[in-house]
């Protein structure tokens, strides 16, 4: 961040997921390496706690080498050179990282949350998820907790403590125990359903979700209508006295604040990988194999993202209009994903089916109309985003979906965003979009259709606006605000 830590950030700070900003790894050679995580949100953070004296990132030790780091210092915070800050990594048995991540947190948190569920047959709430619950997710909620305390404690029991997204719904309630001076901050970066929502769950695990984060100061999300679902839930599942104008929730003589930030990217950082050589060859590859007109989606392989529909889309456009056959493509680049949780490989394996379908239907000898690539090669999607005409961005449901943002800043084609309007991020930029229905077939068909279709001026100045926005609307802007307000409300709790 150029303008460095503000506000919130003076005290001592601890950032908190399930993730860190550094994979440690050993080369054939048997050196260790460390290689800095990628995105907008680990460069954010990582920028901020670099700024500070006293900074601590605790997060799961999630491979084998993480797990030997966390070993040679004991389980305890070391300093990393590489990313500038202190890390803390949480070894983890396997059964229990098993029961946490891949029953409770995915699929069934992740599911409730973005709408996924077939309740007319799933989830069934048995003695499994129960278990998971209970000997997974609790436990290591209380370790990371514990761990937070513990560098808390170490600091006189006074910090902003920064908890990022739906791993960890425990954590604060039992860090406040501990250390009643602590300011927490808790960010979840996926929607927040309304409460009926959450009646999938048992009263006691839904409630345990409930009260973990009314631990918190703050609960932050990317949209209104997010904070406003948490605050009725808080209303409706706890009976808890709520102000739904200035979006509070009484806990006891406490009052929890939440609060809505759209998360964003960082400009710079993606400037300057689009101008990498690296990139400069994967767009020379594809620009080769490119048809007339070229339609790009990238995702994790994730029900979630609404893969299927989108296909089918492509294919009832190719079906209403015979004349763009052998004249576009799409390319699809999807990342495999939870690969340890059966609703995942199962669709991916559908997805696999339904492209072998749609190319045996359309294709010829030397056209296919889908390209699916699932290497996760950041360069290859960075060379796409560039050249784009149309970037499809369909999910059933997302909090954010930061490649709307990621391929209006990259594209040089007057790409064309065809966004869902249940994507977060067409709150911001639905305006100079395409926007389509997730759930409608014919209506994204239709709007596949439009924006291949464009007018090239019109294209341009939809791209130009949305590039705008983004670049003003930046991630370095999307932390700033949140200190902003950590500051207001700690002072504010504190009479100062």
């Amino acid at each position: 961040m150029a303008d460095g830590p503000e506000g919130g950030a003076q005290e001592p700070l601890v950032l908190v997921s399930n993730r860190g900003p550094v994979q440690y790894a050993r080369t054939e050679g048997e050196e260790r390496t460390a290689k800095p995580g990628h995105g907008g949100l680990v460069t954010a953070l990582a920028g901020l706690a670099g700024h500070l004296d006293d900074a601590v990132w605790v997060c799961a030790a999630l491979g084998e080498e993480d797990v030997a780091v966390a070993r040679e210092h004991d389980g305890a915070a070391f300093e990393e050179e590489g990313v500038g800050l202190r890390l803390r990594l949480v070894e983890l048995e396997a059964e229990v990282q098993h029961k946490f991540y891949a029953i409770v947190s995915n699929p069934l948190l992740w599911f409730i949350q973005h709408h996924l569920w077939d309740l007319g047959s799933t989830p069934d709430i048995t003695r499994r998820e129960i278990d998971a619950f209970e000997n997974g997710y609790v436990p290591v909620n209380e370790r990371f907790a514990d761990a937070v305390a513990e560098e808390v404690e170490a600091r006189g029991g006074r910090a902003t403590v920064m908890v990022q997204d739906y791993h960890f719904y425990l954590v604060p309630e039992r860090v406040r125990a501990r250390c009643p001076e602590v300011f927490l901050h808790h960010f979840v970066h996926i929607p927040w359903p309304a409460p009926e929502a959450w009646r999938v769950l048992p009263p006691a695990m839904r409630a345990a979700v409930f009260n973990g984060l009314l631990g918190s100061d703050v609960v932050a999300f990317h949209l209104r209508r997010s904070a406003r679902n948490f605050v009725l839930g808080c209303e409706e599942l706890l009976g808890l006295e709520v102000d739904l104008n200035g979006l509070t929730v009484a806990v006891g003589e406490r009052t929890v604040a939440a609060r809505w930030y759209p998360i964003s990217v960082d400009p710079d950082e993606l400037a300057a990988t689009a101008a990498s050589p690296a990139v400069a060859d994967q767009e020379r590859r594809l620009a080769g194999t490119r048809r007339e007109h070229l339609v790009v989606r990238v995702d994790r392989a994730d029900p979630s993202k609404n893969i299927l529909r989108g296909f089918r889309a492509f294919d009832t456009m190719l079906d209403d209009h015979p004349e763009l056959a052998e004249r576009v493509s799409f390319l699809a680049l999807l990342q495999p994903s939870r690969g340890d949780v059966p609703q995942y490989v199962e669709y991916l394996d559908r997805v696999r089916r339904l492209v072998a379908d749609i190319n045996l239907k359309h294709g010829t000898g030397d056209w296919q109309p889908i390209q699916l690539g699932l290497e996760g090669d950041f360069d290859e999607v960075v060379a796409a985003y560039k050249l784009y005409d149309v970037l499809l961005v369909n999910p059933v449901s997302d909090g954010m979906n930061l490649v709307a943002k990621e391929g209006v800043l990259v594209n040089q084609r007057g790409g064309v965003l065809a966004l869902s309007e249940t994507a977060g991020a067409h709150e911001e930029l639905g305006a100079h979009a395409v926007t389509v229905h997730p759930f409608d077939i014919q209506q994204q068909a239709d709007a596949l259709f439009q924006a291949l279709t464009m007018d090239s001026d019109e294209r341009q100045e939809r791209l130009a606006r949305s590039a705008a926005f983004v670049r003003e609307h930046d991630v370095a802007t999307w932390l700033r605000n949140q200190l902003d307000d950590v500051a207001e409300l700690r002072d504010a709790r504190s009479g100062g």
